[in-house]
């Protein structure tokens, strides 16, 4: 699994969130983790979340750590679990960065308080399953109370590589531990 962290700042839309972005974006070729910095304001074709299309519920941030997770496999349940890891492994990296547990974790979504920190969501293409995670680095003119990076003097891209690392870590460990073992009957 491959991951890199884009320096270039990209608007999130919802539209990245599609089969082969990584490739045809960035040339990366297989599964990965990319991370990119930008606004994010997803489009109303774009939403992904019926709940939240349905409730007509608004997603903006002035800015965000993006992160597009791409696995060319096509099992929803199993992206969702993959999802879970992702957001237990930036739970875990903020709270070690901040010394406490300011940080708690309702299944996919990040709060501090009643302040959320994220939004998440998984999906399938034609091809591949994909998760979009996005952390608040500015919690200015959000439509819901937030808290960002910023709040917290959070290094943004210390934190994306960190996670990213830990995230191709986990998988390859689970990888590995599914391929050590011998049926039984």
């Amino acid at each position: 699994m491959k991951s890199r962290f884009i320096e270039d700042e990209i608007r999130y839309t919802g539209e990245q969130l599609r089969s082969n972005f990584a490739l045809d974006t960035f040339g990366i070729v297989g599964d990965s983790i990319v991370a990119f910095v930008g606004p994010c304001e997803v489009k109303t074709e774009f939403m992904v979340d019926m709940e939240d299309l349905k409730a007509g519920r608004v997603i903006y941030s002035e800015s965000m750590l993006h992160f597009i997770v791409e696995h060319h496999d096509m099992d929803l349940e199993r992206n969702i679990l993959r999802q879970l890891v992702l957001a237990a492994i930036i739970k875990e990296q903020l709270n070690g960065i901040l010394g406490r547990d300011a940080v708690r974790r309702a299944h996919t979504d990040l709060y501090d308080g009643d302040a959320k920190l994220s939004v998440s969501i998984a999906t399938l293409s034609p091809v591949s399953a994909l998760i979009h995670f996005g952390v608040n680095i500015s919690s200015k003119n959000t439509p819901v109370t937030t808290r960002g990076l910023d709040d917290y003097g959070i290094d943004t891209l210390k934190i994306a590589e960190v996670v990213m690392k830990e995230y191709v870590s986990e998988l390859d460990h689970a990888d590995h531990a599914r391929c050590k073992v011998k049926w039984v009957r």
